[in-house]
């Protein structure tokens, strides 16, 4: 029997699922990942920084937060031709999607057609797209739709009874409503959260509560693993432990099995084994590329190796022939391809997915 896709989870159903055995709980999450898609494909993106700095947010695990003492100087929003020339890179190193992330607490009106102006050239490279700038509008969500725009990232980053501990420039429903603005414009929706932050596995079961019991299932789901920086207030925290890190990704997987799970932020630590069984308990999409913003990525060849020692495959976007005219029109059909193959906050952090 096909798994029934859900959105009245139970706190105590996800906690019961956390406290599954290991093997039992990578089992069915496997079992559940082969329902839904190929377990050999994985999805590629490559994320840019289009503008660096200067946040006036407070999120404590951020180094673009221009409280914060890291080293990251504001910079001013990059030229189209110089993201098209990168996501032309990207592209042609296999990535599939291009993300791009500024640093704002929410766009001006006036910056929204000189995004648009990026999405419609990265578009036209036969990418999909995909923007995370901070809160949205519904205006502004619209126009970022008309301009081509595919998903939209924007995290919960942790559960809402933690939310206050993390973040207080912003509120949970500030998140909410933005989530909103841009479903009812009809874009995809990339939303996920950073474990590692000193919560609890309550915590953690909350955040994945809040994602599956959205009005839709986010259709990206990126799970990040704090990356820590000096200058940061949560730099110094006890580190996660690996093994509660798969059992996050795994029960993502069963409570939203049509969702890609990611790999984002935190990979570069991460080793080849740990990744090996992140994608055995349902993971299915990466970062691609050396940075992630303004943390590190593992580089493009460790990920090749890992990819031929596994036997995986990057995801392809298809472009129907009936667009040859038009290419610049994406369609989400997913083929196998050959060649090589985040995300955590509402804005283009660190961890934005």
């Amino acid at each position: 029997m096909a798994t029934a896709i859900r959105h009245d989870w139970q706190h105590d159903e996800l906690q019961a699922l956390f406290e599954l055995p290991f093997p039992e709980l990578l089992f069915r999450a496997a079992a559940v990942h082969r329902e839904h898609f190929d377990p050999a494909q994985v999805q590629v993106s490559t994320l840019l920084s289009v503008k660096t700095g200067g946040c006036p947010e407070d999120c404590a695990y951020c180094p673009q937060a221009q409280r914060y003492d890291t080293g990251v100087s504001a910079q001013k929003l990059m030229d189209t031709e110089a993201v098209v020339a990168r996501a032309r890179a990207a592209r042609d190193a296999g990535a599939s999607r291009f993300c791009m992330g500024a640093a704002w607490r929410s766009p001006k009106d006036r910056d929204i057609p000189k995004v648009a102006a990026m999405i419609r050239e990265v578009k036209a490279l036969g990418l999909e797209t995909c923007a995370t700038l901070g809160m949205l509008s519904g205006e502004q969500a619209q126009a970022l739709r008309e301009a081509g725009l595919d998903y939209y990232n924007h995290n919960l980053d942790t559960s809402p009874d933690y939310y206050d501990s993390i973040i207080h420039t912003r509120q949970y429903q500030d998140r909410l409503d933005t989530l909103g603005h841009v479903r009812d414009a009809g874009l995809k929706t990339c939303c996920g959260g950073i474990v590692g932050m000193g919560e609890t596995r309550a915590h953690r079961v909350g955040l994945l509560l809040a994602l599956a019991t959205l009005p839709a299932h986010p259709d990206s789901v990126p799970i990040n693993k704090l990356v820590q920086v000096a200058g940061t207030p949560l730099h110094g925290s006890a580190e996660l432990d690996p093994f509660e890190f798969v059992r996050m990704i795994a029960v993502a997987r069963i409570v939203m099995p049509r969702s890609m799970v990611r790999l984002s932020a935190g990979r570069e630590a991460m080793s080849d084994e740990l990744q090996a069984l992140c994608f055995l308990a349902g993971a299915n999409s990466i970062f691609y590329g050396e940075k992630l913003l303004t943390t590190g990525n593992p580089d493009t060849a460790r990920d090749q190796a890992l990819f031929a020692r596994l036997g995986l495959v990057p995801m392809a976007v298809a472009v129907d022939a009936a667009d040859h005219d038009h290419p610049g029109t994406v369609h989400a059909q997913i083929t196998e391809a050959g060649g090589a193959p985040g995300d955590g906050c509402g804005g283009g952090c660190a961890h934005a997915a």
